[in-house]
């Protein structure tokens, strides 16, 4: 299938995930920043889950959206630091087929300045399955924020360069050149 034309923004279809174990649908304000910024951004909301922390639970709703051909972006908050029970990365990583070092990289460093040497302890990362681009952040808003804005909804925009990330998904036929 031929990539888009990258002068052109495309709305991408978008899941949420929420990793807690004391969230819950009402008070999960992380999910509900993530979901306002992309369609905010004009990006599609295509699903939207919260699970505890738990592995099996977090790669069967992954594979699940992997697998769909309607699913191209993922993003996942919580989970993601050094608490015990914490396990999304370690969920995440062998369902990846590559992996992007540089938004953990990048979301560190951003998080430095607000956080001092605490930011070491940012779990972030991203990468590629399926040709399906997942983002793992924090659960704080604050961090939440500085990812979307800063890092991920710039590589959503097909506008943004020299590079982004809108050729390296999925797409559909509404999405390629000429269409």
């Amino acid at each position: 299938m031929p990539k888009p034309d990258l002068t052109h923004f495309y709305p991408l279809a978008v899941c949420v995930l929420t990793v807690s174990d004391s969230r819950t649908e009402h008070n999960d304000c992380s999910g509900a920043l993530l979901c306002d910024a992309l369609q905010t951004a004009g990006h599609n909301l295509v699903g939207r889950a919260l699970l505890p922390n738990n592995k099996y639970l977090l790669r069967a709703q992954l594979s699940h959206w992997i697998a769909s051909d309607l699913v191209q972006v993922v993003l996942i908050n919580g989970g993601t630091g050094y608490a015990k029970n914490n396990c999304t990365i370690a969920a995440i990583t062998p369902l990846l087929d590559s992996t992007v070092p540089g938004f953990g990289e990048l979301f560190r460093q951003l998080s430095y300045q607000d956080v001092g040497s605490a930011a070491l302890q940012s779990g972030a990362l991203a990468g590629l399955a399926n040709d399906t681009l997942i983002f793992a952040m924090p659960g704080s808003g604050s961090a939440c924020q500085l990812a979307m804005q800063q890092l991920i909804l710039p590589q959503l925009s097909g506008k943004t360069g020299p590079c982004n990330f809108v050729a390296h998904v999925k797409h559909s036929p509404s999405q390629t050149c000429g269409a």
